[in-house]
């Protein structure tokens, strides 16, 4: 087992999908977790399948506290834990850090020497699933997870809050509760924002319309299926910072709307060109694998039957040939047992992949 910076017990308050998966993976790693939720089937659940043991008695002294509410009572929560636990270390995991510092430090039951040992932070980890059921121990692995330390935290508070994401297997990076909750709103809620008014569009969908989707609808809509009680939350909470966000997406929607009214007048083609361009290049913008710069692969699509094993002898051959993959995704064909498997490669291997594959006798979309 390996050793963790945390020395534990830890106490974690809210067994959702965050929660539940902190205690799978400090488990993992030896230290001691007790888990309070104010539902007692999901404090159940999580402890039947290993994130800790329910607590039935506050008689512990945790070295941390971790929040893993959502933002509406994520404030009230931490204010609660720094008065329960006068020599514990309290972060919050929720995903909006503002509003729930404001309240913290305007919390009139709290002095500065209580809100001192509390530290904000943000793994940028999730799932379209909630509840304790869909956790996960590996959920942070190399995934950001963001300190938002304020102004009177004590430094070895927020080595504790450090460690936490350490121990977990996430990458930490440290911002503001304002840098934070802008970067947010930009890379997480507004796509979440434009996923669902997207999908919203396909409740008057005919059957034979939605028959014909593919990939790139699914892509777009895959993030509409989270859960919409916690993003009510997350939106009312960050709202400041996603308007002007929003506010941009309006014009561009006004500017491509004015545009098709007349898509043959005059400088027509070359708006519509522009959007796209504009588009091509923030779609470049986003880091690679690993952060690394972002980097253009060569796609490679492969035919396979719809049956037990496919995938699995594809990866297998295009591994024994030592071509590294880069991406992977698959569609199905409707109305064919047959799918389509999309493989990334660098562009320097992708005749060589293609030569392997058709070698072994897979069908190859060229």
């Amino acid at each position: 087992m390996a050793s963790s910076h945390l020395a534990g017990p830890v106490l974690v308050i809210g067994t959702g999908l965050l929660g539940t998966s902190v205690g799978l993976g400090l488990r993992a790693k030896g230290v001691n977790v007790y888990l309070v939720d104010v539902s007692p089937t999901a404090a159940g659940v999580a402890q039947d399948i290993g994130a800790g043991v329910v607590l039935e008695e506050r008689t512990i002294a945790p070295e941390l506290v971790v929040i893993g509410a959502p933002p509406d009572v994520t404030a009230d929560l931490v204010a609660q834990a720094l008065l329960d636990y006068p020599n514990a270390t309290v972060v919050d995991i929720a995903s909006v850090k503002g509003s729930i510092l404001s309240s913290v430090l305007a919390d009139p039951r709290l002095t500065q020497s209580e809100t001192s040992r509390y530290v904000g932070t943000h793994p940028m980890a999730g799932r379209e699933k909630s509840g304790p059921a869909a956790a996960r121990g590996e959920l942070f692995t190399s995934m950001p997870w963001v300190i938002c330390a304020h102004d009177g935290a004590q430094a070895s508070r927020v080595k504790v809050a450090e460690s936490l994401a350490i121990d977990l297997g996430a990458t930490m990076h440290r911002m503001s509760v304002v840098e934070h909750d802008q970067s947010v709103a930009l890379i997480s809620h507004f796509p979440q924002a434009a996923s669902s008014m997207i999908a919203s569009r396909l409740l008057d969908a005919q059957p034979h319309q939605l028959a014909l989707a593919g990939n790139g609808l699914r892509d777009t809509t895959r993030i509409a299926a989270s859960d919409e009680k916690l993003w009510i939350q997350i939106f009312a909470h960050n709202a400041q910072a996603l308007v002007p966000i929003l506010q941009g997406m309006k014009e561009d929607l006004d500017r491509l709307i004015t545009t098709l009214k007349d898509p043959h007048g005059p400088g027509a083609l070359l708006d519509l060109s522009q959007l796209m361009s504009e588009g091509n290049a923030g779609k470049a913008r986003i880091p690679g694998k690993h952060g690394a710069p972002p980097q253009a692969f060569a796609l490679v699509t492969v035919v396979i039957d719809d049956r037990p094993g496919q995938i699995a002898q594809l990866l297998t051959e295009i591994g024994q040939a030592q071509i590294n993959i880069e991406d992977l995704r698959m569609e199905h064909s409707a109305g064919h047992q047959v799918g389509m498997v999309d493989v990334s490669v660098i562009p320097g291997r992708r005749d060589e992949l293609i030569d392997v594959l058709t070698t072994n006798g897979w069908k190859v979309a060229q």
